[in-house]
């Protein structure tokens, strides 16, 4: 890894200033841009300030050229007094000005905040960080983001009678590579706000033992996450009693999603997937990973860890994924903006995830899920609050799929894709995936005129590929699905 620029934030490497994807926590800007006036740039520090802190580099372009500020010549002072001259209350931003091949950048370093809401000094205008982009917000959600910051403070909370022997060590030394960091790893937890240091004795905030303890469970209760697999559609009690496997997993966050993957992967069906450009049908597991590690993750990230006693739940029941979670929604976040809103109820869990790269953007995780999901063509995933927590369901096709199509069935249709037109293609789309259809679903779905459609339905019934279920010649209600050899 080739050698930090900065002194403050050491995962800052050239390679990094000019590569690095703008996100929750990275923005640059460039010079000549019609955003990059002093007051600009504050209003983009004010959204970090209120958020979740990050990185602003002055003088890198988007395309990753490497500028030079003293260009500006007596203009750039006003860069460096900006946070002084325009944003309130007095604030935790370090202003880094770096030298690279002899050109000078500006780096603001933005330490979040956990109680106080920034504005524009001159204009008393809030805004917040989300994603990669800053918002201005209205007095409404202004007192949401008063009430969001005051129940962040568990994970900025000291660990009563932590002991460090009970730290990842090796967890840790993957962090410090990851972080490019040089020094003792203990003040890189102090540089990245997870712990105190005084007189040479370390305090360990929450967040560091959720991150990096070998045993969480043993300072804070329900650190854990409990899988329970069900036989059927519903939980049943008593005689009818229908759990099949009970695991409960305690560890470390990270440590936490690499065991919740490998378990998942192994636990989990397949199924066959049409893949429409290639006519392939492919073996895929019951859920795609992208969406159930993304739940798991999330729900890991922004529990209410404060809430003792209520552990992450996994169920899976033979045609749903269900994961609850303690603790509602930020009050920013609502069950129907979830995919665009986000505030971390830990940010400094939020951060380290990334950092070692669990995730390749926190903040993009809910859109992943809907996004895996909708392309291996399952229900939209469902969010909802009930009794103080948050449920994310994800739905199988797996026990639709389990004989819906036979093997010799799979091999003509593969063999003879390139000669099937998009209509023809779509009808065994629709098919495969719904596993009937009448003459009717099929117009509606492909869009086609209905004598086309019946045509090539009563060609694939004469080719022994289709069955129609129906008593009558020409039933406008018949049924039609693959045939079962």
């Amino acid at each position: 890894m080739s050698n930090s620029v900065s002194e403050i934030n050491p995962i800052i490497t050239k390679e990094y200033l000019q590569t690095q994807k703008e996100g929750q926590y990275f923005e640059r800007k460039g010079l000549g841009e019609a955003d990059t006036k002093a007051t600009k740039i504050a209003e983009e520090l004010i959204g970090m300030l209120n958020a979740d802190g990050g990185t602003l580099v002055f003088g890198v372009s988007d395309a990753g050229e490497i500028q030079d500020l003293k260009t500006l010549g007596d203009k750039i002072d006003g860069y460096r007094t900006l946070t002084f001259d325009f944003i309130h209350p007095a604030c935790n931003i370090k202003l880094e000005e770096v030298e690279i091949e002899g050109n000078l950048i500006f780096l603001y370093h933005v330490e979040q905040e956990l109680e106080r809401i920034f504005k524009r000094k001159d204009n008393e205008n809030v805004y917040l960080r989300v994603h990669d982009t800053n918002r201005l917000l209205d007095l409404d959600r202004i007192k949401k983001l008063e009430y969001d910051k005051s129940i962040r403070r568990f994970e900025e909370e000291l660990s009563k009678d932590f002991d460090p022997a009970d730290l990842d060590e090796e967890l840790l030394q993957e962090y410090k590579t990851k972080l490019n960091y040089k020094g003792d790893v203990l003040d890189l937890l102090v540089k990245r706000y997870l712990a105190n240091k005084k007189d040479g004795e370390f305090a360990f905030k929450n967040a560091s033992v959720l991150l990096f303890a070998k045993d969480p469970e043993k300072y804070i209760p329900s650190a854990s996450v409990r899988y329970i697999r069900y036989e059927g559609t519903e939980a049943l009690t008593g005689t009818s009693h229908n759990v099949v496997k009970d695991e409960r997993f305690e560890n470390n966050i990270p440590r936490l999603i690499d065991e919740m993957k490998a378990f998942l992967k192994a636990s989990f069906k397949d199924y066959y997937f049409l893949d429409m450009e290639s006519g392939k049908f492919k073996k895929v597991p019951e859920y795609p990973e992208e969406a159930w590690l993304e739940g798991i993750v999330n729900a890991l990230c922004h529990r209410s860890y404060n809430v003792q006693g209520n552990a992450i739940y996994i169920k899976h029941f033979d045609d749903r994924l269900e994961i609850c979670n303690s603790g509602p929604l930020p009050a920013q976040v609502t069950v129907d903006n979830i995919k665009c809103e986000r505030f971390a109820r830990n940010p400094r869990v939020a951060r380290v995830l990334e950092d070692l790269g669990y995730v390749r953007q926190l903040n993009e995780g809910v859109s992943r899920i809907y996004e895996s999901m909708e392309k291996s063509m399952l229900s939209v995933p469902e969010y909802r609050e009930n009794n103080g927590n948050v449920y994310l369901t994800l739905r199988n096709k797996v026990s639709d799929h389990s004989k819906t199509i036979h093997d010799s069935i799979m091999q003509r249709i593969e063999k003879n894709w390139p000669i099937y037109n998009d209509t023809q293609k779509k009808i065994f789309q629709y098919l495969f995936y719904l596993n009937k259809g009448t003459l009717g679903d099929l117009v509606e779905y492909t869009r086609i005129n209905e004598n086309t459609v019946r045509g090539y339905l009563n060609a694939f019934v004469a080719d022994n590929i289709l069955d129609k279920v129906s008593t009558k010649q020409r039933d406008i209600n018949a049924i039609y699905m693959f045939k079962k050899h």
